[in-house]
């Protein structure tokens, strides 16, 4: 009897210890539960074993939601500070208050709901629709491919548009320098001051061009064609007016338009995580900008002075100055030039002077992995430190409109700094031209 009541006693211990790991995993499974439940609504199995997100994928640069008004441009990987997927978009910045990403996880093909944070870009100007980050989760275990977007945690996958995540992949950098143009509009046909500062950008050691194209003129659409075929240029089709009523203007005019400047913001902020993960540096500026340097013969020995003088920082802010097209020399009158369309620039060398009490705006060379969001003159939001870069180091040159019209040419300040480049950007410039429009 004794040594049966030792192995009862014995039996009865293992079985608490036993029900004890039991009680203590299902108390584990219930909390990873919960947690799932916090930030993934729904998770159900969708579809079979192996098999990617459902629904269609989508086409188009810019797709419209059911609600008509969330606009998805693309979604972007982004494990800089947690995991989670960060979809570059538009939103009417009060009538949309939530969202939902579905991920569908292979190989097992669960989809799992996460409710999304819904970040309106602070720089909205006033009007009703703004950039926006609509970042969402991912689930754990999981490295989803793709994601939809929608207003519920609940549906029928197959009707929602599917959205291929980029940056899931990390490579190893392509390119030192991407410049990022937005949005080309207006019929654009400024054919020649384009092309001056395409291979001004090339001279000074850019390698890739992205243009978010609204329209332009038949002529500048064959020269985009030549610099596409060259492996210079990516065109992102920008039909933003299809779906929005767009200003020209940057900010709110109380004219019943929904958003300003084509939609500027939102095409730069894509341009930065589309070139995150391929491209040292993102340029962002228009295509009547060059950034000029003084110190230097081109960006990248410009560039690795200032990072070293500035360790941390990842954004350099570089000041515009107005070069007026309406103020010319007769040097550089190539007479096959004239008769292509658009600002010669290298007759344009006196800038206007600074005013008093008005800031320079500014443009940027940034590194893209430190920055989370950008507005067009500065950074809303990043990891590194921003310097701006003395006029005597480099200066944007900017030819266009005056901003001071009323100035007498002695007023003006002549400066031929473009003219360092000027055998080379005649010899270039000739050599496009000669292949696309004269």
């Amino acid at each position: 009897m004794l040594r049966c009541g030792k192995k009862h006693i014995c039996a009865v211990v293992a079985c608490i210890i036993f029900g004890s790991i039991l009680i203590c995993s299902w108390k584990d499974l219930q909390l990873q539960n919960n947690i799932t439940r916090k930030f993934f609504p729904q998770a159900t199995t969708a579809s079979p074993a192996g098999q990617l997100c459902r629904g269609k994928p989508a086409q188009n640069a810019i797709t419209a939601l059911k609600d008509n008004r969330t606009f998805i441009i693309s979604p972007y990987f982004d494990d800089r500070e947690s995991k989670v997927t960060r979809v570059i978009g538009i939103v009417h910045h009060k009538d949309v208050k939530q969202l939902y990403c579905w991920f569908c996880c292979p190989p097992d093909g669960k989809i799992y709901a996460s409710k999304a944070k819904i970040d309106v870009h602070s720089d909205r100007f006033g009007f009703p629709y703004g950039a926006a980050d609509i970042v969402c989760l991912e689930p754990e275990n999981c490295d989803p491919t793709h994601v939809s977007i929608h207003q519920s945690p609940r549906g029928n996958i197959d009707q929602l548009p599917r959205f291929e995540i980029k940056n899931r992949k990390a490579e190893t950098f392509s390119v030192d320098f991407t410049v990022c143009i937005s949005a080309m509009f207006g019929n654009y046909n400024n054919v020649l001051q384009f092309i001056q500062s395409m291979e001004m950008y090339k001279i000074l050691g850019v390698q890739k061009v992205v243009i978010y194209k609204n329209n332009c003129s038949h002529l500048m659409e064959e020269v985009l064609k030549f610099y596409v075929e060259e492996g210079t240029v990516e065109i992102i089709p920008w039909p933003i007016n299809s779906h929005l009523k767009v200003s020209s203007k940057w900010h709110f005019m109380q004219d019943g338009t929904h958003i300003g400047y084509y939609g500027q913001i939102t095409a730069l902020n894509d341009c930065i995580y589309r070139n995150m993960q391929r491209s040292k540096f993102v340029v962002l500026n228009d295509a009547d900008e060059i950034i000029l340097p003084l110190k230097h013969p081109d960006w990248k020995s410009m560039m690795s002075s200032l990072q070293e003088q500035n360790p941390g920082t990842g954004i350099f802010l570089f000041e515009n100055h107005i070069f007026p097209e309406t103020v010319s020399t007769h040097m550089f009158n190539i007479s096959s030039w004239n008769t292509v369309p658009g600002v010669n620039i290298l007759q344009h060398v006196h800038r206007e002077p600074d005013r008093k009490d008005v800031f320079n705006p500014k443009k940027m060379i940034i590194d893209p992995r430190k920055v989370i969001q950008t507005s067009v003159h500065s950074v809303l939001r990043a990891y590194g430190n921003s310097v701006n870069v003395p006029m005597d180091v480099a200066l944007i040159y900017h030819c266009r409109v005056p901003l001071q019209g009323n100035l007498p040419r002695e007023s003006l300040i002549r400066d031929t700094t473009l003219w360092r480049y000027n055998l080379s950007l005649v010899m270039n410039v000739n050599k496009v031209l000669y292949q696309t429009v004269l």
